[in-house]
């Protein structure tokens, strides 16, 4: 019998602790955690508060380095994309879109690319407006400053900002946090048509549960210091343990969950 190949691994962490020191004490927030994300992948990242969800991606991202264990992202250890222009093989849209409020939209998404150096003015101009329609604004949007943007527009430019290099791996943190519930549909499509197209793999870090359910191929479960279950949501939602019964089983989980029972679009 033929077995299939192993999908390769875009996220490889293995037997990660993640210690502060704090008031003189070391603190554990992940003791032995294992997480792995294939290629392709839509991964939610659950856990209580305190759990160390953030701070998984902060790993990911090479701004920590881990007491024990290692962080591999596109093969190699995190804490490489700190160099030079490695960065850009990683996407990354903040919580509240961290937009800097002295440059217009085309320069909020331009700035990855003009701070490579590398690329005439005209062809960063070009790029960061095809961004910027991909995500779904237009030209008119482009001299807008970011005050002058919605919530969901200032997610929106975020995104273009996070996709600019063109990344095979894109990590959000709370990505429909304090949208409203049409513009949080509307950002969730987004999210799902860019990650067929793109061929993106994404990570998210979300506390939402409609978005759990309605964009995650895998849900991750920060309890305990480590991941208590990686699976597909519906394998999830049968696994047996507190943290889980209490996110998901309550009256807002049953809520949710009617969209696993909805047709994919």
């Amino acid at each position: 019998m033929t077995v299939p190949p192993t999908p390769e691994a875009i996220v490889d962490i293995r037997g990660l602790w993640s210690v502060f020191h704090a008031g003189g004490q070391d603190v554990v927030i992940h003791r032995d955690l294992d997480l792995r994300i294939a290629r392709g992948e839509l991964v939610s990242i659950v856990g209580g508060s305190g759990s160390g969800k953030t701070v998984l991606l902060r790993q990911m991202l090479g701004l920590g380095t881990p007491a024990r264990g290692s962080v591999q992202v596109l093969g190699e250890p995190a804490t490489r994309l700190a160099r030079p222009g490695a960065a850009s093989r990683v996407g990354m849209l903040f919580q509240h879109g961290a937009l800097f409020s002295a440059f217009t939209v085309l320069d909020n998404i331009a700035l990855p690319l003009r701070e490579l150096r590398a690329f005439p003015d005209g062809l960063v101009r070009e790029a960061a407006l095809v961004k910027l329609c991909m995500v779904g604004l237009s030209e008119r949007d482009a001299h807008k400053m970011p005050a002058e943007l919605s919530g969901g527009m200032i997610k929106r430019v975020a995104l273009a900002r996070a996709l600019v290099m063109d990344p095979p791996l894109l990590l959000l943190d709370e990505p429909t946090a304090g949208l409203d519930p049409g513009s949080s549909d509307a950002f969730c499509t987004l999210l799902r048509d860019l990650h067929r197209q793109l061929d993106l793999t994404v990570v998210m870090v979300t506390h939402d549960l409609d978005t759990i359910f309605e964009l995650s191929t895998q849900v991750a479960v920060v309890a305990d210091k480590r991941i208590v279950i990686q699976a597909p949501p519906r394998e999830v939602l049968a696994f047996d343990h507190p943290f889980v019964q209490d996110f998901f089983h309550g009256e807002r989980g049953q809520r949710a969950r009617a969209a696993l029972d909805r047709p994919a679009p």
